[in-house]
């Protein structure tokens, strides 16, 4: 879709974001290091990308190759860190490893110092107290996080878009059970409740996911039950509930496409909300399930590990340039949806 294709305003929107230099870079920024993040495995790996073997390409990123292949003796899949199997490869062929050669959870044996170890040509951010690589976690850890927050930012927003419309466009009795029950909801200590979850159940992404948006989707309840409250009086909606239309194309054909407007602008700060939350709970050790790539557990081992100022700095480096960028492009977006830019 061209530029000339857009309508006026979408065109002056469009104008007003790029205007914004620091949030238009801060967007490609982000996008890049988001890209790099989802072929994580294509960058920090414990095996090759490519093997060639007598001849024969495998490629033990995709497949699992038996130890049997290579000249071993267990069908087991291949260690190619074993120097048995790295010789046998480079006698009979040829390997191209990734730039980092450990994955997330890969404990490197070969440390010439007790873990955590300072950073080497090896582990480039060295590695954390159970040797694991610190590079290779962070870029997991963005990973993992980003998409969280996206997916809890997404299900949060329809959920709270809904329940907002419902109660602006009805008001009255709806509208008032409605924003009771937010507040006896908000009330509740979600903190604690989560605590006393994690020790019956033992939490994955999906079940605190579901956690989570048990209590984040009320953020954007106020904003659109206001901008209903506001637009059902307008006269273009009592001209369409004139001529017959339903009260659910009045909501979402009509009223919506307004109320969009406020709410894209809360996004990108709902968004670096939701990360920080996941951070928060996976320091206090409530979050993802132990060993999974989290900034919040380095965080944590930073603080348990002092004299390891790499963990921290690794970290608090990540996690503040990852929330920079959202910052400074959600700034952006309020600025290209601002009516009194021109």
């Amino acid at each position: 879709m061209s530029f000339r294709s857009l309508t006026p305003i979408q065109q002056r929107r469009l104008r007003n974001f790029r205007k914004n230099r620091r949030g238009f870079w801060s967007l490609w920024i982000f996008l890049a290091l988001f890209g790099l993040s989802l072929v994580a495995e294509l960058i920090a790996n414990d095996s090759p990308l490519v093997v060639s073997y007598k001849g024969d390409l495998y490629f033990p990123v995709v497949q699992s190759v038996p130890e049997e292949t290579f000249g071993g003796f267990l069908p087991t899949e291949a260690d190619y860190r074993d120097p048995f199997i790295a010789d046998e490869i480079s006698a009979n062929g040829w390997m191209v490893w990734p730039p980092i050669r450990f994955s997330y959870n890969t404990i490197n044996y070969d440390l010439e110092v007790p873990s955590p170890a300072p950073p080497s040509a090896e582990n480039w951010l060295g590695t954390d107290d159970q040797g694991r690589d610190v590079a290779a976690r962070v870029i997991y850890g963005f990973r993992i996080s980003v998409l969280f927050g996206l997916t809890l930012t997404i299900a949060s927003c329809i959920v709270g878009v809904v329940v907002g419309a419902i109660q602006g466009f009805y008001g009255g009795k709806i509208d008032l059970l409605g924003q009771r029950f937010i507040e006896v909801w908000s009330g509740l200590p979600g903190l604690y409740l989560l605590i006393i979850l994690s020790s019956i159940v033992q939490p994955n992404f999906w079940w605190l996911l579901g956690i989570m948006l048990l209590f984040s989707w009320m953020g954007l309840v106020d904003v659109v039950r206001a901008e209903f409250l506001r637009a059902r009086n307008f006269e273009y909606v009592k001209a369409a509930r004139a001529l017959g239309l339903d009260n659910r194309k009045i909501m979402f054909r009509h009223i919506l496409p307004n109320a969009m407007v406020a709410t894209l602008t809360f996004l990108p700060f709902i968004l670096t909300g939701a990360i920080t939350g996941l951070t928060s709970l996976d320091f206090l050790g409530f979050g993802l399930p132990s060993g999974s790539p989290s900034l919040g557990e380095l965080i944590a081992q930073g603080k348990a590990n002092l004299h390891a100022p790499w963990l921290g700095i690794s970290a608090f480096v990540s996690l503040s340039l990852m929330l920079t960028l959202l910052v400074f492009v959600g700034e952006a977006v309020r600025d290209a949806f601002d009516p009194r830019k021109s």
